[in-house]
């Protein structure tokens, strides 16, 4: 075992499990057309093919959670590596559209073992005045998976062969499981309390109000995401690469602020972070559907990627402050109900944007969002976290 500080190898193994999983989650994502082609899938097989990984953590959530807070953060961990290496492997030898949505499930079962147990190793070993940077830290690393995941797919994939992102997937598991199994202590945390029932969580207004603001967090990528790409190419004529760059430049936005929100939350409060979050949301929201250059909508997206880390950075500290309220150290079961309204968010986000372009167009579609976003600032009303 390692001789380093708790806290920073908590810090290190968490960011790692965090970048891992988000990469390997965006491998697929230039090899779809392939897959596509060669299994001959629709679009709703393709939408039930993302879907399933959202389904799946839903799903998964709450089990996993009540495991992460009786037996310890360090095991789930490990076995979380062992299902996102078998994900892994099942894409590589996916020869029919079954095999792959078995794959796809898979790596959000994986997914829920590592974020999880991760969220709440960090909430173990830092104090509510450290949190918000910590796990700002963490969620910025996933996203640095996201900004990677597709470019480094895509590369191996043109330039070794279609194998080559999945032997890249399996030693970066393999390092990942290094770094859990070397840095993680043996006599990891165990929660030997009573666990807090879910309708105990649900009852709190704190932890009601910030799962319901990282729904909203992770619905506003997932309606971006669906609803501007064919917008930008009637529009815009952008093509394919420049949609990429757009989206690429959010998320880059998103990862560099995420940590500063954090601690921005840490000393000023989570509640004032959101609420000017929302503010801004309800201002910015419109703005790439009118925007009238690339340039600018690649603007407009870089604003609203750090208007993102004002919604959810403050997220995960507020609810393991709660958790320490409610005098418990139960952290996996409070993220729990956070990763399970963020995979709701990530299913209503496109069917609801789609549904409002159809009927409305899309600058009206994006101002109506606007205004549901601005309103949720009555549910946060009177909330002290």
């Amino acid at each position: 075992m390692l001789r380093i500080a708790p806290k920073t190898a908590a810090l290190v193994v968490t960011a790692l499990a965090f970048h891992v999983d988000m990469l390997l989650y965006y491998l697929l994502v230039p090899l779809l057309p392939r897959y596509a082609a060669e299994l001959h899938l629709s679009q709703l097989q393709v939408g039930a093919l993302f879907g399933s990984y959202a389904l799946s953590l839903f799903a998964s959530t709450w089990p996993v959670g009540r495991l992460v807070d009786r037996l310890g953060r360090r095991a789930p961990m490990l076995w979380g590596l062992v299902g996102l290496g078998v994900s892994t492997l099942f894409f590589a030898l996916s020869h029919n559209y079954w095999l792959l949505l078995l794959a796809r499930s898979l790596q959000g079962v994986a997914g829920t073992f590592t974020w999880l147990p991760g969220m709440a190793l960090l909430a173990d070993h830092f104090p509510g005045s450290e949190r918000g940077r910590a796990m700002g830290t963490a969620f910025a690393a996933a996203n640095l998976g996201v900004l990677v995941g597709p470019s480094l797919s895509g590369f191996l994939d043109f330039h070794i062969g279609p194998f080559a992102p999945y032997v890249f997937g399996v030693g970066l598991v393999v390092l990942d499981a290094l770094g859990r199994w070397l840095l993680l202590p043996q006599e990891a945390q165990v929660v030997r309390e009573p666990a807090i029932p879910l309708r105990v969580l649900l009852k709190n207004r704190v932890i009601r109000t910030f799962a319901g603001a990282m729904m909203l967090g992770s619905g506003l990528w997932s309606l971006l995401e669906s609803t501007l790409p064919l917008d930008f190419d009637r529009r815009l004529k952008a093509t394919a690469p420049t949609i990429g760059l757009c989206f690429t430049a959010a998320a880059l936005a998103h990862t560099l602020t995420s940590p500063w929100m954090g601690q921005l939350s840490d000393r000023i409060g989570r509640v004032k972070v959101l609420r000017l979050g929302l503010i801004l949301v309800a201002v910015a929201l419109p703005l790439p559907a009118v925007a009238p250059s690339v340039a600018s909508a690649v603007v407009s997206l870089m604003a609203l990627g750090v208007i993102a880390s004002f919604v959810m950075s403050p997220c995960s500290p507020a609810i393991a402050g709660e958790i320490e309220q409610l005098q418990s150290t139960s952290f996996a079961s409070g993220f729990a109900v956070l990763n399970m309204t963020y995979s709701v968010g990530l299913v209503l986000g496109p069917y609801l944007g789609s549904a409002l372009v159809t009927w409305f167009g899309l600058p009206w579609a994006l101002g109506l969002c606007s205004v549901g976003y601005v309103s949720y600032l009555l549910v946060t009303r009177n909330v002290q976290a």
